[in-house]
């Protein structure tokens, strides 16, 4: 889930308008873009790209690591399913609205396969540096720098910020993980922490969590073993019970999902719990190992 210099990219939706923003972002970000996916113009050219019908035909003709859905929510889960079927390993999906039993069906069909699913409704991943997949602001230098702080994000907005304040406080980000918003995602923030405390380049972690669900708390059962010192912010403090808040996940209800239940089991694992955003980056700048 952490792109790498030289990964292709298959581009699914790349005509539409954010589709062809995004991917000429990312190209000139250094995202190596192979190939991209329109059924009614396959066989033309986009972005001095090849089209496809499918990602199964574009996989045929060119080996893709990634693909990135800009796909509406109706005909998402055709899209992802293509893609699982084409063998892609990695399936960033930022639809977001996608009706849940095709959300649980195209979960369910990745778990069979081999592709793993970041989404849906994510902002996508950045390797500073190297490039990104995804709708974060990768391009801009004055967000992303090289560095060695991983970050972790349900939400792409207050990832991004926490992203600028690492770069002015001087250290940078080793990756950022958008994993989603949606109250059914393939990646959770224990994957993604798992797959930063592998990452030889990061040596410490910046988590922002949000209210609903229980992922930070299983996040925290695998922080408590790790070395790598960790920040976390938690959004949605003062939030009422039972009212959804900007994502479908980040929803409290009967007590579950909580922010005092979050923020004690990161705590009881030694993860640093930071009150505002803004307090991230100097809880980490003496921290790291």
């Amino acid at each position: 889930m952490i792109y790498r210099r030289g990964q292709s990219v298959l581009v699914q939706g790349i005509t539409g308008k954010q589709g062809t923003f995004w991917a000429q972002k990312m190209i000139e970000c250094g995202t190596r873009i192979v190939a991209g996916v329109n059924p009614k113009r396959a066989g033309e050219t986009h972005l001095g790209l090849p089209l496809y019908g499918s990602a199964v035909e574009a996989a045929r003709a060119t080996p893709c690591d990634l693909s990135v859905i800009f796909i509406p929510p109706m005909m998402a889960r055709d899209a992802v399913l293509d893609a699982i079927e084409a063998g892609v390993r990695t399936i960033i999906v930022l639809t977001e609205h996608i009706p849940m039993q095709d959300v649980l069906d195209i979960h369910a069909r990745a778990r069979r396969s081999q592709s793993r699913i970041v989404g849906p409704n994510t902002a996508g991943v950045v390797t500073p540096g190297e490039g990104f997949v995804g709708i974060m602001p990768g391009h801009n230098q004055e967000i992303f720098r090289p560095g060695d702080i991983g970050v972790i994000s349900r939400s792409g907005s207050l990832g991004t910020l926490i992203c600028l304040n690492l770069t002015r406080a001087g250290l940078g980000q080793s990756a950022f993980i958008g994993i989603g918003g949606d109250p059914q995602i393939g990646t959770t923030t224990r994957d993604a922490l798992e797959a930063l405390d592998q990452d030889e380049r990061t040596r410490a972690v910046a988590l922002v969590g949000e209210i609903g669900g229980t992922m930070e708390e299983e996040a925290a059962e695998y922080a408590r073993g790790m070395k790598k010192p960790i920040a976390a912010f938690i959004a949605g403090r003062s939030s009422p019970p039972d009212k959804k808040m900007g994502h479908a996940g980040a929803i409290v209800t009967g007590g579950r999902g909580a922010y005092a239940a979050k923020r004690a089991a990161l705590e009881k694992a030694g993860v640093r719990v930071v009150d505002t955003p803004n307090e991230l980056a100097s809880a980490l700048a003496g921290a790291r190992t």
